[in-house]
Parts: C-alpha cells; structure tokens; sequence
C-alpha cells in the first residue's frame, strides 16, 4: 500500500496534462478570436464593395 501511495505522489502525469489542456484552451481562445477579428473584416470589405458595385451599375446604367 505505501508503494502505491508513494508511486502517486511521484506521478506528474496529471498535472501535466492540465496544463497541456490550459495551453490548448488559451490557444483555442486565440483561434476564435482571430477567426471573429477577420470575419468581422472581411465582412466589412464585402460590403463596401457590393455598395460600390451598385453604386457603379447604377450610375453606369442612367448613362
């Protein structure tokens, strides 16, 4: 019994994997976070230019 308690509180496996799990989480939060950044972005580009482009046809077509 004291060889198994012994050989559990040598054992860093666990503690291990938590922090490989917090890591994963952190970097996971970044992933979103640039994910919603360039979404926002290029949401933004689209629109400008679908306005331009009516704006254009427009214009092109009164002429």
């Amino acid at each position: 019994m004291m060889k198994f308690l012994n050989n559990l509180k040598g054992n860093k496996s666990g503690a291990s994997a938590a922090e490989y799990a917090l890591i994963v989480a952190v970097l996971g939060g970044f992933v979103v976070l640039g994910a919603t950044q360039f979404g926002t972005s290029l949401q933004t580009a689209l629109g400008t230019s679908g306005t331009e482009l009516e704006s254009q046809a427009t214009t092109g077509a009164a002429n």
